[in-house]
C-alpha cells in the first residue's frame, strides 16, 4: 500500500494521488499556496481518496472559505466508509472540530494519536495556539498543548514540521531554552516553511529577544509569497516589534501594506483580529486614533462575523463596537454569547462578556469600571484562546486603566505579575513605573 509523507498507509493504488495527496500535505503544514489545488489533483488521480477532501476542507476552513469547507468535509464522510480505520479517525476528528464539538474532537484526537502518533495534520489543527486546543476555553491548555507535543515529540525526531509546532507550544508554556532549542533546528532544517517563522516570532517575542525577532521576519517575509496565508499574521508580528521598538512608522507602513482588509491574506478571523489589534494596541502605546481603519474593521466585523464564534475573534469584534459607539450591538452579542454559555456552547462560558464589559468601560474613560471588570478577571487569559503575545492586548489594557487612574502601586504590583522575560510593554506612561 502507498503511505504519506509520515509513513501512513493511504487508500489509493494510484501513484499520482499518492504523490499529489503529499504535496497537497506538506503545503498545509508549511502554510504556502496551493494545497487546495494539490488535493483537487489527487482526487481527479483518485476520486476515492477520502482523506484528500479531509485535507481541502482542513485549508478552505482555515482560509475562512466555510461553505466550502463544509462541502468537502461532506464528501470525505460520504467516502469514509471504505477507508481504513486511521483515516475513518482522521475524518471523524475533522467532522467534529469543525462542527464545534471541541470536546469530542480533543478526546478523539487523543485517542487517535496514541495509535497513529504521526498524523500530523490532526495536531496542525489541533496544536496552534488559536487551534482546537487553543479554542477549548480551559484554563492549563498551554500546558495541555505542551505535555502532548512532548508525548509525540520521540515519533517525529528530527522533523522540521513538527519542531515548529514543538517550539510554539513549548513557548507558550514558558519552557523558552528548549523552545529555542527547537525553532533553531526547525528553521535550520527548512526555512520554507510559515510555522518556523511564526514559531521564531513567538519565541523571540516571550524571550524579550524583539530585535532577533524583527531582524529574522523583515528578512523571512521577502521570500513568503504574499497570497500565502500566514503573511497578513506574520506581517502583525513584525509590527508589533517595530511597535514596542519605537518604530512607529514603520508599523504603521506595515499596517497599511498587509494588514488591512484589502491586504491582510487570512481568513476572516484572524484578519479581524489582526488589523483591531493593531489599532487599539497602537492607541495604547500613546499614538492617535485611525476613524476610518476603526470604522472598517467594524464594517468587517458585522459582516462578516456577525455571529459569536471563536472567541478571540468576537473580543475584538465588541472591541470595534465599542470604539464606534454600537451599544445596541454590543448589547445583543454579549446577550447572545452568554445564552450561548449558559448552553454549554461557548467554551470560553461567561469570561468574554466580563471582558467586553471592561474593555466597554475603558474605551468611555471609566478606568474605575475597567478595573471592576478586568482585574478580577486577570490570570484567565488561556479562556479565549490565541498566544500569549495576544493575550498581552488584555494585560496592557488593564495596566493602562491603572495607569489613567492615577494607581501605580497598584499598576506596579500588577506589572509584577508579568511572565519573565517577555518583550518590553508599548504602554504610554508605563516609565512613570520605573
Amino acid at each position: 500500500m502507498l503511505k504519506d509523507r509520515y509513513d501512513l498507509p493511504l487508500s489509493t493504488s494510484s501513484a499520482a494521488a499518492r504523490d499529489a495527496y503529499v504535496e497537497g500535505y506538506d503545503l498545509a503544514l508549511t502554510l504556502y499556496p496551493g494545497a487546495v489545488e494539490a488535493f483537487d489533483r489527487a482526487l481527479a488521480a483518485d476520486p476515492g481518496l477520502a482523506i484528500a477532501n479531509a485535507g481541502k476542507a482542513q485549508v478552505l476552513m482555515r482560509e475562512g472559505k466555510a461553505a466550502a469547507g463544509r462541502a468537502a468535509m461532506a464528501a470525505a464522510k460520504e467516502m469514509a466508509p471504505g477507508v481504513s480505520a486511521r483515516e475513518a479517525g482522521h475524518i471523524r476528528f475533522f467532522d467534529l472540530a469543525f462542527s464545534g464539538q471541541t470536546d469530542p474532537a480533543i478526546a478523539t484526537l487523543q485517542e487517535h494519536v496514541a495509535q497513529w502518533p504521526r498524523d500530523a495534520l490532526m495536531l496542525a489543527t489541533a496544536a496552534n495556539p488559536n487551534g482546537l486546543i487553543g479554542g477549548s476555553g480551559r484554563i492549563g491548555q498551554k500546558r495541555m498543548a505542551a505535555e502532548l507535543m512532548d508525548s509525540l515529540a520521540p515519533h517525529y525526531g528530527d522533523d522540521y514540521w513538527f519542531l515548529s509546532y514543538h517550539a510554539t507550544a513549548l513557548s507558550e508554556d514558558g519552557r523558552l531554552a528548549d523552545a529555542r532549542k527547537a525553532i533553531t533546528r526547525s528553521v535550520e532544517l527548512n526555512r520554507r516553511n510559515a510555522h518556523a517563522a511564526h514559531g521564531f516570532a513567538h519565541v523571540s517575542y516571550e524571550s524579550g529577544d524583539a530585535e532577533t525577532g524583527r531582524e529574522f521576519l523583515a528578512s523571512w517575509l521577502n521570500t513568503y509569497p504574499r497570497e500565502g496565508s500566514f503573511h497578513g499574521h506574520l506581517s502583525w508580528h513584525l509590527a508589533l516589534f517595530e511597535l514596542g521598538a519605537g518604530h512607529w512608522e514603520d508599523a504603521m507602513r506595515l499596517f497599511r501594506e498587509t494588514i488591512t482588509l484589502e491586504q491582510h491574506s487570512g481568513g476572516p478571523p484572524q484578519k479581524m483580529t489582526d488589523g483591531t489589534a493593531f489599532l487599539w494596541r497602537s492607541e495604547l502605546a500613546g499614538h492617535p486614533r485611525d476613524d476610518a481603519a476603526w470604522r472598517a474593521m467594524y464594517e468587517y466585523g458585522a459582516s462578516a462575523l456577525p455571529r459569536p464564534g471563536p472567541g478571540l475573534a468576537d473580543l475584538h469584534v465588541i472591541l470595534t463596537q465599542a470604539v464606534m459607539r454600537d451599544d445596541a450591538a454590543l448589547e445583543a452579542r454579549t446577550q447572545l454569547m452568554e445564552e450561548m454559555a449558559r448552553e454549554g456552547r461557548y467554551p470560553s462560558g461567561s469570561y468574554i462578556p466580563g471582558l467586553s464589559r471592561g474593555f466597554v468601560a475603558f474605551e468611555r474613560g471609566d478606568y474605575a469600571g475597567a478595573i471592576a471588570a478586568l482585574a478580577p478577571l486577570s490570570g484567565q487569559n488561556e479562556r479565549i484562546g490565541g498566544s500569549r503575545a495576544q493575550h498581552d492586548l488584555i494585560d496592557f489594557t488593564l495596566l493602562k486603566a491603572y495607569l489613567n487612574a492615577g494607581l501605580l502601586e497598584e499598576a506596579r504590583a500588577f506589572l509584577n505579575t508579568r511572565r519573565p522575560g517577555a518583550s518590553g510593554i508599548p504602554v504610554a506612561g508605563v516609565s512613570a513605573l520605573h
